[in-house]
């Protein structure tokens, strides 16, 4: 088991599972289609992951690893996820089988009300970021908060360097940011930012005319069009469209931190196939796995697998990274919603 130096960014209750917590010294190997045996029957995820990243990628490795399994899908952003699941827990029936949204702080609400399947995959070993020592839950990919620009359109000694610099008036009616009522990673990136720099840097976004849309994809298109000069933006978002469109989008590393979110992966308790949910986990916490998430330009949760295509390692983002306190977010989830939108959107 390899505990690392970046673990403040997963602050207080995302800590780093024990060896002993792991299985002790049970010697595992990792698992990926050896669980085909078990794989059989359907299981559904719920998932924040963009829709052609699921179609392209995760639909295709799946059926690959359990051609005997029926994997269904239902994606959403985060809040609409949590909207869909809160009301069948009401209902008392639960749907996903997998729940993947990007809010780590969501699990820990779902955590404390016994809503999942403790489970130790022999994999877990190899994860190095943030995860429960009792299986609860695991980050099973890594997105990035950061902040891009259109080189087409702005010099790189013009652009930002920090989360401080989109203050400068000079960007006023010029930068853009996700809405944190309807996303998860940007909500995570509000809560961070409030507790680093207070409310008060909200205030002076709100005064430089910050505008907020709906989600990342809205934003990389407008930062295409040159509508905004910089945004506050998914870095998976960036490397995509440099990759796969060969757009001259630059990504900026913030000088005052990323905002690194380790998005956990959980078994359901109302599972109605735990064999085959547990089986599925075992996959996605699998080298192959995890190298399915890194091409969809996500960060992987192993060591031993490489970045995306264009992005650093890791390791060099984590001793800088903003720090989260993840038990804050989930206890004061309404209230730093509240406070975000009575500052900046209305």
């Amino acid at each position: 088991m390899r505990t690392t130096k970046w673990l403040a960014v997963a602050v207080t209750l995302l800590a780093m599972a024990l060896v002993a917590g792991c299985g002790g010294n049970k010697k595992v190997t990792d698992t990926t289609a050896s669980g085909e045996d078990r794989a059989s029957g359907k299981i559904m995820i719920y998932s924040s992951i963009y829709p052609d990243i699921i179609d392209n990628i995760c639909k295709p490795n799946l059926k690959k690893a359990f051609p005997n399994m029926q994997v269904n899908w239902f994606q959403g952003g985060t809040e609409k996820v949590v909207t869909k699941i809160t009301g069948e827990i009401k209902a008392n029936r639960v749907g996903a089988d997998l729940l993947m949204v990007a809010d780590p702080s969501y699990y820990l609400k779902l955590q404390k009300e016994k809503r999942f399947l403790n489970y130790v995959s022999p994999n877990l070993k190899s994860v190095i970021t943030a995860k429960d020592k009792d299986g609860a839950w695991t980050s099973v990919r890594i997105s990035n908060m950061i902040i891009a620009y259109n080189a087409d359109r702005l010099k790189a000694e013009d652009a930002p360097k920090s989360w401080k610099d989109l203050t400068d008036p000079k960007w006023k009616g010029r930068i853009a940011m996700p809405n944190p009522l309807l996303s998860g990673t940007a909500f995570v990136a509000v809560g961070a930012l409030a507790d680093k720099y207070g409310w008060g840097y909200f205030d002076q976004l709100k005064a430089n005319d910050i505008r907020v849309e709906q989600g990342n994809s809205a934003i990389q298109n407008k930062l295409l069009t040159g509508e905004y000069a910089a945004a506050m933006i998914l870095e998976e978002n960036i490397l995509k469209l440099r990759e796969t469109k060969k757009e001259n989008l630059k990504v900026i590393y913030p000088t005052d931190g990323c905002i690194i979110i380790p998005s956990p992966i959980a078994i359901m308790s109302t599972t109605t196939n735990p064999d085959g949910a547990r089986v599925a986990v075992d996959w996605w916490l699998s080298k192959e796995g995890q190298q399915a998430v890194v091409k969809g330009w996500m960060h992987s949760v192993r060591a031993d697998v490489a970045p995306p295509h264009g992005a650093p390692a890791l390791q060099t983002l984590l001793g800088n990274a903003v720090k989260v306190n993840w038990q804050k977010l989930a206890d004061e989830n309404a209230q730093i919603k509240e406070a975000f939108r009575v500052r900046v959107m209305e």
